[in-house]
């Protein structure tokens, strides 16, 4: 069986054109090999300026390895392809190679100048007509290659020629953006032609200057222009190159767009449009001149993950009819994206979509969206036939009310005439799991949709509301179960880098990230356990899964910093007990008023993370050589364990706090060390449990431990008893009422089938859901034993009556699944290692082994 290596992945980029790293890190994956071979050298084939060099390196590294040749500059194309040598001293072909190109790396190489709408408006008005912006140029004979280097001040989407450039939304998406603006990169050379040529583009409000927040939101947060920036670069056979880029002779123009926003949707009068527009030949000399805008170059970054897209469409089931009349679509699923509609009728005939994650009383019920309008308005031309979607919003919903729509809208007409097109970044899904009870299933499938609609650009806590920010307590907790059902890496850590960015010189961390203004219990910025705990737990979330030193690099200054300003707030106490705390956030048995009044002291929460970012950031200095801060921080760690166990644990094993998160907590975070007390934590923690009748007690905090804190110390039943109960509050609860994604709360639609009557009521959260990574790793029984998934751990706890399980995994490495099924009662188990890593076969009643690549099967008694 002959070698074969696939062609190099580049950082973490799915599609490496445009990118901003000089001296990019590749991966591979050796995708065929002889049984028991292993890799001893690699050798790097770099073919760039022209010349083909090769690089040899004695290593047994495959994920992240340094570049080997020098540096690129902007502009830059190289092809790389890997060969690797086996232990027999034989090197294998070459893989097929990967094209990269670099971006624009310099802040010089810019010369185009944000520019937008010269015309008068009023910065400060709810009702801001979007623009579009234009030029034309020439194309001599001889073009080779054409890029366009774009971003906006807003958000945008360019033509060529009339062509759409490229598939992404909502670009530039959201960063901080006086730091860092990204910018993307499309190759164009296909929508240019000698001659005359044209592009433009059209502009919205996006995050930078769009409402945003509570209760009526604010404006202009990051500006009050609304301008595109683009550059256009030319390459001739000859080596020359032009360069088209926006300055003030681009002209503007009303859009067809009339309003746009992303909580309230968009307003479009298709009568407005302008034929041709983008295109060669338009006479543009009605339209008005622009204005230039200041944009530092230095703060324009390259992406380092894919963008937002559309990445499937959903047709309706059904087409209701509510009591008042009103036409209802259901899409049977709970998304997040926009409506496309194929539409004919009368010029000035207009259909309004209005979208709900739910209904009450047979109608669409909006209040839980709060102040978010979520409405679209679309206004017909009068032409045979006319197709719209929305551009620069986007809803979290399952129903769709369909006002002014001309003609009868039965369920045959709505199957092709409205679609559901579904937004979300677009990453590579990575992990599956699936078992015997579909209940569970479905809540696994509920946990993927959530994910999904929640992470348009950055991580955000809800889709749907007057909100949709990054709230950091939410990603620490749900990182792990992210990092296992989709390739996150590039653009988790880009979000870290604003998290630093955003982070105050005393180290305090934010509760949500980009900063916007709020109401008075977020500002000023305070320091909040679990949520600022992000700067440390999740770098080290990204390491464990991807095996990426890099982003601890990258982070550790920001994680440092935290936890010193833990170490000032405690004091000598080494007690985190003061200041404003979340604790268990939204702990079920809190008020619907008050969801940080939990059951578990908050400031037993607090000290529990200050051990536990301590302990990580030793762990982080240890993976980077820091000697010195490794001991510190963990010298601090142990003081802050020992603190805890001190005032919080009493002697028997029982804590102060006698609820579920606190032991779980304890448990988890290895602060009760002594097995004994260990032992008696985890029964009374399985007692809990059982006296709640198996139905949920923890918040954000909590969930994310409890099953992990009962199956890790003995108390698996417990563990499974929790996870299938089906009354309220439990997880299988809202898949029995129907949930399609997981809820903010527990209850968010009552056992009476009412909505809940707080304020915070989303039917579209993730932080809930964390308890899906738990399902991989101990019901399927597939986890990394060591970063990267380096070396795997096979280790299936079967319970709850499941008779079968199984879940897949797409590592650095290349696929790894396990399948176990019981018959007879057997557990018979069957597990794939990819080439490059091994494996630790840990099974019920029996001793470790360790396998390498390949695949294995094993029968074992049930114990």
């Amino acid at each position: 069986m002959p070698v074969i290596v696939d062609a190099p992945r580049i950082e973490h980029h799915r599609e490496p054109l445009g990118i901003g790293e000089r001296m990019p890190r590749l991966s591979w994956r050796v995708s065929s090999a002889p049984a028991g071979w292993r890799q001893s050298a690699y050798r790097v084939e770099v073919d760039h300026d022209g010349i083909r060099r090769s690089y040899d390196v004695e290593s047994t590294d495959q994920v992240l390895v340094d570049w080997p040749a020098e540096a690129l500059g902007s502009r830059e194309i190289a092809r790389v392809a890997i060969a690797v040598r086996g232990e027999d001293g034989r090197w294998s072909a070459a893989s097929e190679s990967t094209t990269l190109e670099t971006g624009l790396l310099d802040p010089e190489d810019w010369i185009a100048r944000p520019v937008g709408a010269a015309r008068n408006e009023n910065p400060h008005s709810d009702e801001r007509r979007p623009s579009l912006v234009r030029t034309g140029f020439d194309v001599r004979e001889g073009l080779v290659r054409a890029r366009l280097y774009a971003t906006a001040h807003g958000v945008y989407e360019a033509e060529v020629n009339g062509v759409r450039v490229g598939e992404d939304a909502l670009s530039p998406g959201w960063t901080v953006y006086g730091a860092r603006l990204r910018y993307y990169t499309h190759d164009v050379t296909a929508l240019l032609s000698p001659g005359a040529n044209a592009i433009g583009a059209w502009l919205g409000d996006g995050w930078y200057r769009g409402r945003l927040g509570w209760r009526g939101g604010f404006r202009n947060i990051y500006g009050t222009d609304q301008s595109f920036l683009g550059q256009l670069e030319l390459m001739y056979g000859d080596g020359s190159r032009e360069v088209v880029a926006t300055d003030a002779t681009w002209r503007s123009a009303p859009s067809p767009i009339i309003a746009s926003g992303l909580y309230d949707g968009e307003d479009y009068d298709a009568r407005e449009e302008q034929a041709g527009w983008s295109s060669a030949g338009f006479d543009d000399s009605s339209w008005d001149g622009t204005q230039e805008r200041h944009r530092d170059p230095a703060t324009l970054v390259a992406p380092t993950a894919p963008p937002v897209r559309a990445t499937q469409e959903l047709r309706p089931v059904e087409v209701l009819t509510g009591p008042s009349g009103s036409r209802i679509l259901d899409f049977g699923q709970n998304l997040v994206g926009r409506v496309r509609i194929r539409v004919s009728g009368e010029a000035g005939d207009t259909v309004t979509l209005r979208t709900a994650e739910v209904l009450q009383d047979g109608e669409i019920y909006t209040r839980p969206l709060r102040a978010a309008r979520s409405t679209d308005n679309y206004t017909l031309a009068g032409r045979d036939i006319e197709e719209w979607e929305p551009r620069f919003t986007f809803h979290g919903f399952r129903y769709v009310e369909v006002a002014g729509w001309p003609g009868d809208l039965d369920a045959d007409a709505a199957a092709g005439a409205l679609i559901a097109r579904v937004h979300h970044t677009d990453l590579e899904r990575t992990g599956w799991f699936e078992s015997s009870d579909p209940a569970l299933n479905r809540l696994h499938e509920n946990v993927v949709w959530g994910m999904r609609g929640n992470f348009v650009d950055i991580p955000t806590d809800c889709p749907q509301r007057d909100e949709r920010i990054g709230w950091t307590g939410d990603i620490q907790v749900f990182g792990p179960t992210a990092a296992t059902l989709f390739d996150v890496s590039g653009m988790l850590s880009g979000w870290l880098q604003d998290v630093a960015i955003e982070q105050l010189p005393d180290g305090t961390v934010p509760w949500y990230v980009p900063v916007i203004p709020a109401v008075d219990k977020w500002t000023p910025i305070r320091p909040g356990a679990a949520w600022g705990d992000v700067a440390t737990l999740l770098p080290w979330t990204l390491y464990e899964r991807f095996g990426d030193v890099g982003v601890l690099r990258a982070q550790f200054d920001s994680a440092h910093r935290w936890v010193d300003l833990l170490e000032r707030l405690a004091g000598s106490s080494r007690l985190w007990d003061t200041g404003f705390q979340l604790g268990d956030w939204l702990d079920p048995a809190a008020p619907p008023d008050d969801p940080a009044d939990a059951l578990t002291d908050r400031y037993l929460v607090a000290t529990a993370y200050f051990a536990k970012s301590a302990r990580t950031v030793a762990l982080m200095a240890e993976v980077l050589g820091l000697e010195a801060e490794r001991v510190h921080y963990d010298t601090l760690a142990d003081e802050v364990a020992e603190a805890f166990a001190a005032a919080y644990v009493n002697a028997d094993g029982t804590m102060i706090s006698d609820a579920q998160t606190a032991y779980a907590l304890g448990l988890r975070f290895d602060l009760i060390t002594d097995p004994a007390l260990r032992d008696a934590a985890a029964r009374r923690l399985a007692q809990l449990v059982h006296e709640a009748g198996n139905r949920i007690a923890t918040g954000f905090v909590g969930t994310p431990l409890v099953s992990d804190a009962l199956s890790g110390d003995g108390q698996l039943n417990a563990a499974y008893d929790l996870l299938l109960e089906r009354e309220c509050p439990s997880w299988l609860y809202q898949v029995e009422q129907g949930a399609t994604t997981v809820w903010e709360r527990w209850d968010s639609l009552l056992p009476d089938g009412s909505v809940n009557p707080g304020q915070m009521t989303s039917f579209n959260h993730y932080a809930l859901g964390a308890v899906a990574d738990w399902m991989h790793r101990v019901i399927a029984g597939l986890a990394p034993e060591t970063p990267g998934y380096r070396r795997i751990r096979f280790a299936p706890r079967p319970g709850g009556g499941l008779t079968t399980a199984s879940a897949r995994q797409i590592t650095a490495y290349g696929e790894a699944t396990i399948a176990w099924k019981i018959t007879s009662g057997q557990l018979h188990v069957e597990m794939r290692v990819p080439i490059g890593a091994d494996a630790v076969i840990d099974l019920p009643g029996t001793d470790e082994e360790i396998v390498g690549a390949g695949i294995h099967t094993r029968t074992v008694p049930l114990v």
